[in-house]
């Protein structure tokens, strides 16, 4: 279901954690828990999260998260609708920068575990093909990862 790496910080089992509950609420949303689709998650550095958003996005910024899917949305759904899991394929890699995670949750004013939860869940829906580049998606995009942390009680 995933795999949660890190480079340039220790381990943390308070992490995890979140993010397994985080994960198995979405891959169970979208009635996937069965399936052999893995996600990989890396917590990084702000230095290492801005290197892969100027390799892979040219874009020179520092960032909070950044998701690569692995499928186009259309064929990630026919996947799904046909239940094609022969074997494990990689829904897509998310990265996010702990260190971000940890000052946004202070502008905010709400907890780490809320703004990581956030992180996660935004993620996800990225690798499921949703964006947020227009107002219509975007809306679309807030309701389901709204609805998750709702209904883990991780709220503002």
């Amino acid at each position: 279901m995933y795999e949660i790496t890190y480079t340039g910080i220790e381990e943390n089992k308070e992490y995890e954690e979140t993010i397994k509950k985080v994960i198995e609420k979405c891959f169970k949303e979208e009635k996937i828990e069965n399936s052999k689709l893995i996600i990989t998650i890396n917590l990084t550095t702000p230095e290492t999260i801005r290197k892969i958003n100027k390799q892979y996005r040219n874009v020179d910024n520092e960032t909070d998260v950044l998701s690569f899917p692995m499928f186009e949305k259309e064929e990630l759904e026919n996947k799904i609708k046909n239940k094609e899991y022969n074997y494990e394929d990689v829904l897509g890699d998310i990265i996010i920068s702990v260190e971000r995670v940890k000052k946004q949750a202070e502008e905010y004013g709400h907890s780490f575990e809320r703004e990581l939860s956030y992180m996660v869940v935004h993620g996800f829906y990225h690798l499921m093909g949703y964006d947020h580049i227009k107002e219509e998606d975007k809306k679309q995009m807030r309701k389901k990862e709204d609805k998750i942390l709702d209904e883990l009680g991780i709220t503002r």
